[in-house]
C-alpha cells in the first residue's frame, strides 16, 4: 500500500475518533511517526478541508468532511430502512418506543425512531443526542469500542441520577458485562424515570456501526420485564447485522406479547 495514503489515513482516524483536538507531537507518538512527517501530512488534510486547527491551542481536529462521506455512504446502504422492518417489530412486541442509535465521541445519535402508543412514553427525538454512558444505545455502542476509546469515554463520566456510574472502574467493568451478555440495560441513568435496553448492530467486516434499543418508563421496563425485554432486542439487532451482510429474509411478521 502506499504508504503516504496509510499514514495520512492513520492521523484522520486518530483525529476522528478523539474527544478533543490534538497536537502534532501527541500525534506523532500515537501514530509512531516523525513529527515533521505528522507536519506535513496534518497541513496536506487542513489543504484538503478534513482538518481544521484550533487557534487557541494550535491543536487540531476533523472537519465534518468526514461525516459527509460517512453520510453519503448511509444513502446508498440506508441502515435505516434496513432496521426499520425490525424496529416495528420490536415496537409491536413491547409497545414501548424503539430506537435506533449510532456513536459520536461520546454521545449516542438518535437517527431513527418509531414511538410508543402509549399515552406515557420516553421522549426523544431523531437527531437528538444522549450521553453515550448514560443510555443503553450508548452503552452498547461503547461496550464494542477499542479498549483506548472506552478508556477515553470513562474519563469524562458525568452524573446525571444518583444511579449514573461515574466511576471509571466501575463503568469500564460494566462495558466488560455487556460485551459478555450481549445487551446494555440502562436503569434510570440519564433521565431517573427512564430505563431501556439494547444491542449492537455489526457490518459485514464484524464492526458496531449502531445500536438498537428500547426505551420507557421505569414501571414499564420494570427488572422483571428485562430478560424477555433483552431477547427481543437481541433478536432484532442479530437480524439487521444479517441483513447488512446480504441475508435476504422475509419482512418480520408482526408478533404481540402476551398481556
Amino acid at each position: 500500500m502506499n504508504n503516504t495514503l496509510v499514514k495520512g489515513l492513520g492521523i484522520l482516524e486518530v483525529l476522528a475518533r478523539s474527544p478533543q483536538p490534538v497536537g502534532i507531537t501527541e500525534i506523532a507518538t500515537r501514530e509512531r511517526l516523525l513529527k515533521s512527517d505528522v507536519h506535513r501530512l496534518v497541513q496536506s488534510l487542513v489543504d484538503l478541508g478534513y482538518v481544521r486547527q484550533e487557534r487557541a491551542s494550535g491543536a487540531y481536529f476533523a472537519t465534518v468532511r468526514l461525516w459527509e462521506l460517512g453520510f453519503a455512504v448511509m444513502g446508498k446502504t440506508d441502515i435505516r430502512k434496513i432496521a426499520e422492518p425490525w424496529m416495528a417489530r420490536l415496537l409491536d412486541q413491547t409497545r414501548e418506543t424503539v430506537h435506533l442509535s449510532v456513536l459520536d465521541r461520546v454521545d449516542a445519535v438518535y437517527i431513527h425512531k418509531l414511538e410508543s402508543p402509549e399515552p406515557v412514553r420516553a421522549y426523544s427525538e431523531v437527531g437528538g443526542r444522549a450521553p453515550a454512558h448514560a443510555v443503553a444505545t450508548g452503552k452498547a455502542l461503547l461496550a464494542n469500542q477499542t479498549d483506548n476509546e472506552q478508556r477515553e469515554a470513562a474519563r469524562q463520566l458525568r452524573r446525571f441520577t444518583p444511579r449514573t456510574i461515574v466511576d471509571p472502574e466501575e463503568f469500564l467493568r460494566e462495558l466488560a458485562r455487556i460485551r459478555s451478555q450481549g445487551y446494555a440495560i440502562n436503569r434510570g441513568e440519564w433521565r431517573e424515570t427512564v430505563c431501556g435496553v439494547a444491542a449492537a448492530i455489526l457490518d459485514p467486516a464484524g464492526e458496531t456501526i449502531a445500536a438498537i434499543g428500547i426505551s420507557g418508563p421505569a414501571e414499564r421496563v420494570r427488572p422483571a420485564r428485562l430478560r424477555e425485554l433483552a431477547r427481543l432486542v437481541v433478536d432484532a439487532a442479530a437480524a439487521v447485522s444479517r441483513s447488512l451482510n446480504g441475508d435476504e429474509q422475509a419482512r418480520p411478521r408482526p408478533r404481540r406479547l402476551a398481556a
